[in-house]
């Protein structure tokens, strides 16, 4: 499977359990994602995404968004799209 870095994990959340992503590539609702750090290895399909608390289906590199997550992710981790 290949791995496309796309941006990079600035904040999370306990609750909702969302991330907030610093993009560096295209990301869209759907796009398989691998979220990878020191102690962190999610793989998960992105189910909603919002851009300054608005859903949006896509954004691209620079934006920074904030996705659910199923699990608790740490500042720093890479964000890859599989495909």
């Amino acid at each position: 499977m290949v791995e496309q870095m796309v941006g990079q994990v600035t904040d999370f959340y306990a609750r909702p359990v969302a991330a907030a992503i610093q993009l560096s590539g295209e990301l869209k609702v759907g796009d398989r994602i691998k979220i990878k750090g020191h102690s962190t290895d999610l793989e998960f399909v992105v189910e909603s995404m919002q851009i300054h608390n608005a859903p949006v289906t896509q954004a691209k590199a620079g934006d920074s968004v904030g996705i659910k997550v199923p699990d608790r992710v740490r500042k720093g981790d890479l964000v890859y799209k599989l495909a």
